[in-house]
């Protein structure tokens, strides 16, 4: 019997080269260098899917998905036209890696500001394909469900009542490829909630998208230092302002006015 892997193995002599643009504001970003870039998979416009050049995860196919020409842009502000285009484009090719059937699973993800844990400012998203690991039997399916905040053509907005890694973690769930715009509209929504409104001290987040139980779930998780409960103990925490928040986020950008 086969035993399911339950770490990646980090290569770190790839990683010391990987250039770094959010914390050096002096370094020169590699993806506004698009002559320079290579092993191009596809493209549409301003948006460029290629393989990552630097694959500092072991058995694993890493994939790189640049968002937009501009270096500073951010996607709580972009068109509706640029956003719908962003996430069609990279549901698409998550799809067709998952589809493929050459991985255990396929992790498709955001990391935005210093705490995110990316090391690159502008806007990209990453998909990659793991070959021995099945990220699903890592979920807490209860961390999907919670405070419903709103709710269209079949995509649910809510904020987790128990979080996976604690505190607050908002939830979009798809049940329909139809309904995808209303998925990529809650999903700029809370963002920009989070960069805007939520904490002055908010400049970090992460998205990540899970197909998992018949539908397709993004997360978003806003980042400050991990608490060192969760850290040492696997222990997460609620917020007690977890039903304000929702209302909070009702009267801003779901009023009847609006």
């Amino acid at each position: 019997m086969s035993v399911r892997k339950k770490y990646l193995i980090f290569d770190s002599s790839i990683a010391k080269n990987k250039p770094e643009s959010i914390v050096n504001k002096d370094a020169v970003c590699p993806f506004c260098c698009r002559e320079q870039l290579t092993d191009i998979i596809a493209s549409d416009g301003p948006i460029l899917f290629m393989k990552n050049k630097y694959p500092v995860l072991i058995d694993t196919f890493q994939t790189v998905l640049i968002e937009t020409y501009e270096c500073n842009a951010e996607l709580s502000t972009y068109s509706k036209e640029h956003l719908y285009k962003v996430i069609e484009f990279g549901v698409k090719k998550w799809q067709e890696m998952v589809q493929s059937g050459e991985f255990a699973s396929v992790i498709f993800y955001k990391n935005y500001g210093p705490y995110s844990g990316g090391t690159i400012r502008h806007p990209h998203m990453q998909i990659v394909g793991l070959k021995d690991i099945d990220y699903t039997h890592n979920i807490v399916a209860e961390s999907f469900h919670g405070f419903v905040i709103h709710e269209q053509n079949g995509v649910e907005l809510n904020l987790a009542e128990q979080p996976q890694n604690g505190f607050f973690e908002f939830n979009v769930r798809l049940n329909n490829m139809k309904s995808l715009h209303q998925m990529a509209d809650y999903i700029q929504i809370i963002i920009h909630y989070l960069l805007h409104n939520f904490h002055k001290n908010c400049k970090s987040y992460n998205l990540f998208f899970y197909q998992i139980g018949g539908q397709i779930v993004a997360k978003i998780v806003p980042r400050f230092a991990t608490s060192p409960l969760f850290i040492g103990y696997l222990i997460p925490q609620v917020s007690n302002r977890a039903g304000q928040v929702a209302k909070e986020i009702q009267n801003i950008y779901f009023s009847e006015s609006q």
